[in-house]
């Protein structure tokens, strides 16, 4: 029995692909073998899209008393059923896309931004300045983030634009002690040192040269960051501290859970909510394994 050997040019060939691919290209082929990644940005999109489009998805509006339709059973008119106070949940649920999607990614931009300038500057300068900011980080860390973030909600009053402001004013230490970590080992490399020889300016060599190289694990840390944000705004609005109704969000639908009897009988008043939060959560998780996967240089392209 003869074993057929293969050609030298099929041996080489995955060495050849990943030599001559674009970085754009190894970074999609990379993201691509990742499934379950592949298909949490597949779910994220139609969540997106559903939320952007949802007047057109619904047909009713989301602060809409219907008489009869409170704690009504689905329908083929209403086909996640009426909530405690006569509002149809398909069209609370679509609407609290909206909020809780917004909530998540404003938040995260606040954060990603001061972690950004603070965790840059902590790294590149060292000294004086990297103590000074370091020790507020770490001050800033000792709180529990929930709670800090609880009680400042509380003085200053529950509403959307608080919670986007609070969540994301106080949660940027770990992503500024990330990118300073980061910015700590890159400032060495061989390509940084010739710049500073060159007299190329400290604004250059921090833009152009040590950033493009701290963004990619930033961009995952966001990616988790979002998720965080959707379950602490989830989480104050079930609490009464985040978005107040009438206004739709997933966590102030989840409020009628509390009861026993919404529990057992009314299971459309907190499931399609709750669902909407882990699937949401779950998918973004994935969607940040893919992409710290794909940025990884040293992951196989075969």
């Amino acid at each position: 029995m003869t074993v057929k050997q293969a050609e030298p040019e099929q041996l080489f060939e995955p060495t050849r692909r990943s030599a001559t691919a674009t970085p754009r290209a190894r970074f999609w082929l990379r993201f691509r073998r990742h499934k379950m990644a592949m298909a949490s940005m597949i779910f994220l999109a139609i969540v997106a899209l559903l939320a952007l489009a949802a007047p057109y998805v619904t047909q009713h509006p989301p602060e809409k008393i219907h008489s009869g339709l409170t704690r009504a059973a689905p329908s083929a008119e209403h086909i996640l059923g009426g909530d405690v106070a006569g509002r149809d949940v398909w069209s609370r649920v679509v609407y609290g896309g909206r909020v809780s999607l917004s909530v998540g990614l404003v938040a995260v931009s606040i954060s990603i931004l001061i972690a950004l300038i603070l965790g840059s500057l902590s790294g590149y300068y060292g000294g004086a300045v990297d103590m000074a900011i370091m020790r507020v980080t770490d001050v800033m860390m000792v709180f529990p983030l929930l709670i800090l973030i609880m009680t400042v909600v509380s003085v200053l009053g529950p509403s959307i634009y608080n919670v986007m402001a609070v969540i994301g004013l106080l949660g940027w230490p770990t992503s500024a002690r990330l990118v300073r970590g980061q910015i700590l080992s890159v400032r060495e490399w061989d390509f940084v040192m010739a710049a500073r020889c060159l007299g190329v300016q400290d604004r250059n060599i921090m833009f152009k040269h040590i950033l493009p190289h701290v963004l990619a694990p930033l961009l995952v840390a966001a990616t988790f960051g979002v998720a965080s944000a959707i379950l602490t705004e989830a989480g104050l609005s079930f609490l009464g501290l985040g978005v107040l109704p009438p206004t739709p969000s997933w966590g102030n639908m989840l409020n009628g859970a509390q009861s026993i009897y919404i529990l057992e009988r009314h299971w459309w008043i907190w499931v399609p909510p709750g669902m909407a939060i882990l699937l949401t959560v779950l998918a973004i998780n994935f969607m940040g394994d893919g992409l710290r996967d794909a940025f990884d240089p040293r992951m196989s392209l075969d």
